[in-house]
């Protein structure tokens, strides 16, 4: 994986530039989530430019909660973030963690200073009403008749906000810059807004709240920020983050940057999407491990190293682009490929009887616990005559090319004995519930003794040996490849996929499953990637052990 002393892209060059230039000397970035709901994978990307290029150039980065809404903001998230932020990066914000409600005092002080300098006043329009006298892309906004108050009146009118005077929604202070601008933003926004709702931290000591646009550029300039690095939605923005900090009385002069937002196919990262998902019971939680936030990957076993080296892979461009899920999928695969222990589980299991082992008789055979790596050793797993393996690997009236067991046919038991399929036991149903073998007893871990070729290896666990156990088998949230394009007269729910999620009870898991340290990632032979789930005690699946994208990144 790239580390971040040696990643290069187009911010890292901007930054260069700014460097040899003398603008800048120790670089200072930060990450501002907003606290109403859990960071997903998208964030991830936003953390780790943030994160990458402080280290890289040996700066500084802050964790700042923009906590301006009180309405859905909460403590329960704020204490999510920090889980998930030192996860993702192993360590706690360089650059300390702090609140953007903190700094609600300094916002207002600078919003006195520009209705002073004749460059704020207090209005009285509607939102719909500042939204119809906006103007279009082509033609120019309409001046509000509250445009023209003194700044005495301005004064006593905020001041009067502030002291909650006023009903919620009736009254916003405006920046007052340009009703013709070409820049929709410019056109005297919105800066601050009366809303009376209890915050999470500050209690109910304000009842009017700085807006994003304008509260953020201030918290940038008092943290000391040197680059503020944000998604490409904000590059519209970026003139009226300019605007606020070189009219108010600030320490500082941030530099605004925009790149692409990551976009992943079969998956949502609206908060508003991910919020509806939760709350209407289509999942199972902020953590459900179909989910794209950071907590429900953790749960399904993913790993920080594996995500951040799937954001890397994905690349830091401005462009927006959809990115394949199978990336994802396929850093996570690698990894786990070389340090997952081996262990053995039967999913769906149809009882196999040797009939000419001996009866009571118990032995046991060294399986690997990871073949890439001989210092993970071995173990001995318990081998008797009844068995259970996959029904799926036995066919009745097999297709061609099959190489697994069928009637009359010869498969290698993993690590053990060639069995011979004599005879199939059925039920009244005529569903198979067993099938009768005999063993070649001479070949143990060794070749046939008449030197002939069996070319299928199944997996097994011994019946009287074998723990209970559940898996879930995990797919795709969505059916949909772009779920930020669904087609008209259908909704993004439409398109949830009815098996993203198969749960397999019954299954019979090796005597070493018994006890598990927790998040321990573990192959299952043949099966796939699985972890214990943190919360049902299920296997969960991570990922499967093959696909196809690894062919096409060769490529």
């Amino acid at each position: 994986m790239e580390t971040p002393e040696n990643m290069n892209n187009f911010l890292t060059d901007i930054i260069d530039e700014d460097i040899a230039a003398g603008l800048t000397e120790q670089i200072h970035t930060r990450f501002p989530p907003e606290p109403n709901g859990y960071l997903h994978i998208g964030s991830a990307k936003a953390i780790y430019i943030n994160w990458s290029i402080a280290k890289k150039y040996g700066g500084k980065f802050n964790l700042r909660f923009d906590d301006t809404n009180p309405v859905r903001e909460d403590d329960e998230y704020v204490q999510s973030i920090l889980q998930d932020v030192e996860w993702l990066t192993g360590e706690a914000p360089s650059g300390g963690v702090y609140y953007g409600s903190d700094y609600f005092e300094t916002c207002y002080e600078c919003a006195v200073a520009l209705i002073k300098a004749g460059k704020a006043y207090v209005c009285d329009l509607s939102q719909e009403q500042m939204r119809e006298m906006r103007g279009t892309l082509t033609e120019p906004g309409k001046d509000s008749p509250y445009r023209n108050r003194t700044v005495e009146e301005n004064l006593e009118l905020f001041e009067g906000m502030r002291a909650g005077k006023y009903a919620d929604g009736s009254r916003t202070l405006r920046a007052r810059i340009d009703m013709a601008s070409p820049n929709m933003n410019m056109r005297d926004p919105a800066i601050y807004r009366i809303v009376r709702a209890h915050h999470h931290r500050q209690g109910d000591a304000w009842c009017i709240y700085p807006l994003y646009d304008f509260a953020h550029p201030i918290q940038d300039a008092i943290e000391g920020i040197t680059h503020s690095m944000c998604s490409l939605e904000f590059e519209n923005h970026r003139p009226l983050y300019e605007w606020v900090v070189d009219n108010c009385p600030l320490p500082h002069h941030p530099k605004q940057r925009e790149f692409a937002r990551l976009n992943i196919t079969n998956t949502v990262m609206s908060k508003r999407y991910l919020r509806q998902l939760v709350f209407e019971n289509y999942v199972d939680g902020w953590d459900d491990p179909r989910m794209p936030t950071l907590c429900g990957l953790r749960r399904r076993g993913y790993t920080p190293s594996a995500i951040l080296e799937f954001v890397r892979r994905a690349g830091i461009a401005k462009a927006n682009s959809l990115v394949d899920i199978r990336l994802l999928e396929y850093c996570i695969r690698e990894e786990l490929n070389d340090t997952a222990l081996r262990r053995i589980a039967v999913t769906e299991p149809l009882k196999l009887t040797i009939t000419n082992y001996p009866e009571g008789k118990t032995e046991t055979f060294p399986l690997p616990n990871n073949p890439r790596d001989e210092a993970a050793g071995t173990r001995e797993v318990p081998f008797t005559g009844t068995l259970y393996i996959e029904k799926s690997d036995f066919a009745e009236v097999p297709p061609p090319k099959y190489q697994r067991l069928r009637l009359g046919g010869e498969v290698r038991l993993m690590g053990a004995y060639i069995v011979r399929c004599n005879e199939i036991v059925k039920d009244e149903n005529g569903g198979i519930v067993e099938l009768k073998c005999t063993a070649d007893l001479e070949t143990g871990n060794g070749m046939p003794a008449d030197g002939r070729k069996v070319k299928g290896t199944i997996h097994w666990v011994s019946a009287a040996h074998a723990i209970d156990g559940s898996c879930c088998l995990y797919d795709n949230l969505f059916t949909i490849e772009d779920v930020n394009a669904v087609p008209e007269d259908t909704n993004y729910l439409d398109y949830l996929n009815p098996d993203s999620l198969k749960k397999l009870e019954g299954c019979k898991l090796e005597p070493s499953l018994a006890e598990v340290p927790e998040g321990t990632r573990m192959q299952f032979v043949r099966m796939g990637y699985f972890i214990k789930d943190s919360k049902t005690g299920c296997y969960d699946r991570i990922v499967t052990l093959k696909d196809s994208f690894g062919k096409t990144l060769a490529k």
